[in-house]
C-alpha cells in the first residue's frame, strides 16, 4: 500500500512528514536547550530534507523554540508552514496555566510574531484545555477573538488543538477550522471516526504523542512486527499514521539530527493490507 505524499493546510499544500519543535526547549519543555548549536542544526537539515510544516509556539521554553526557529531559519524559504499555539502560558515553576480569556490570546498571537520575526502567522491552534484531559466549554468567544485577527492580517487560518467533536462542529459554524490537533496514535484511537469525518472533508487532522501509552504487551508486538519489517518500533508507528488516512499530518519532534533522519524515513516504509491489519490488532480492545 502507498500513500499519499502531501496534503492541504488551509490555503497551503505541505509534505505530510512535518516537525514539531516542542522537543527543542529544555527538559519539561522549559528553558534552554542543552545544545543550541544542535537544535538550531536540526531544524535546518529539516527544510534541507524537505519539511515544510513545522510546529511550534511560544508556550515552549516559553519563546525558546520560535527564536531558534528564526535563528536557523530566518529569513524563511519559501513555502514553508510555521504552525503555533495559544492559549497556556508558562508559570514561573514550568507549570501550565491556561489561558481562555480573548485578551491573553491577542497578547499571545502577537508575543508568536514577534519572536518568530514575521507580520503573519500561517495557522495558529487554538489550543483547549490541558492535554490529555477533555474541557468541553464553548470555544465561541475564544475562536471569535483570533477570527477578528485573521481579519486584521495577522493570522492565515485558525486551528484546533486537544478539542472535542462537538467543538469542532461549534467552531465550524462560526468560520473555517484549518486543521485539528489532537492526542492520537495506534493504541489510543478515541478519534477514529473523527479522522474519517475531517478527511471527507479535506480537514487534516494532526495526531500528537505518536508513540506512547502502549502497555508491555502492545510494545511487544510492535516491536515484533518493526523487527519483521526491519525498522524501529517509531518508525512503523509513524509509518501506521500515514496509511491510517490522507489527512493525517505528522509532526514527530526531536532534537538530535540522527534522530530526525529516522523519523524522516518513515515516509518511505510501504505497508501491505496484511501489516495494517496486524498493526490494528495491536490496539484492539484487551491487548
Amino acid at each position: 500500500m502507498t500513500h499519499p505524499t502531501t496534503h492541504a493546510l488551509g490555503r497551503f499544500t505541505v509534505n505530510r512528514m512535518g516537525y514539531g519543535a516542542m522537543q527543542l526547549a529544555g527538559p519539561g519543555v522549559y528553558g534552554p536547550p542543552r545544545d543550541p548549536a544542535e537544535c538550531v542544526a536540526v531544524l535546518r537539515e529539516a527544510v534541507a530534507s524537505g519539511v515544510d510544516h513545522i510546529d511550534t509556539s511560544d508556550f515552549y521554553g516559553p519563546e525558546v523554540t520560535n527564536q531558534l526557529i528564526r535563528e536557523a531559519l530566518a529569513p524563511y524559504p519559501e513555502g514553508l508552514v510555521l504552525v503555533t499555539k495559544v492559549g497556556a502560558r508558562r508559570g514561573s515553576d514550568a507549570s501550565w496555566i491556561m489561558t481562555p480569556e480573548p485578551a491573553a490570546l491577542v497578547e499571545q498571537v502577537h508575543g508568536n510574531l514577534r519572536n518568530l520575526g514575521v507580520e503573519a502567522l500561517d495557522v495558529v491552534n487554538l489550543r483547549i484545555g490541558h492535554a490529555f484531559s477533555t474541557d468541553e466549554t464553548s470555544l465561541a468567544e475564544r475562536f471569535g477573538a483570533l477570527m477578528d485577527l485573521q481579519q486584521q492580517g495577522k493570522i492565515r487560518h485558525i486551528g484546533l488543538s486537544n478539542v472535542t467533536a462537538a467543538q469542532i462542529a461549534e467552531a465550524r459554524a462560526i468560520g473555517e477550522v484549518a486543521c485539528v490537533q489532537n492526542a492520537y496514535n495506534l493504541v489510543q484511537r478515541t478519534d477514529d471516526a473523527l479522522i474519517d469525518a475531517l478527511a471527507a472533508d479535506g480537514i487534516p487532522y494532526v495526531p500528537f504523542f505518536p508513540l506512547g501509552g502502549f502497555s508491555p504487551l502492545q510494545s511487544v508486538a510492535l516491536d515484533a512486527h518493526a523487527a519483521r519489517l526491519g525498522v524501529t518500533a517509531m518508525q512503523l508507528a509513524l509509518a501506521w499514521l500515514l496509511h491510517r488516512a490522507p489527512n493525517v499530518l505528522l509532526i514527530p519532534g526531536t532534537s538530535s539530527r540522527a534522530h530526525l533522519r529516522e523519523n524522516l524515513a518513515a515516509t518511505h516504509i510501504a505497508l501491505s493490507a496484511d501489516d495494517m491489519a496486524g498493526l490494528d490488532a495491536i490496539g484492539a480492545p484487551g491487548v
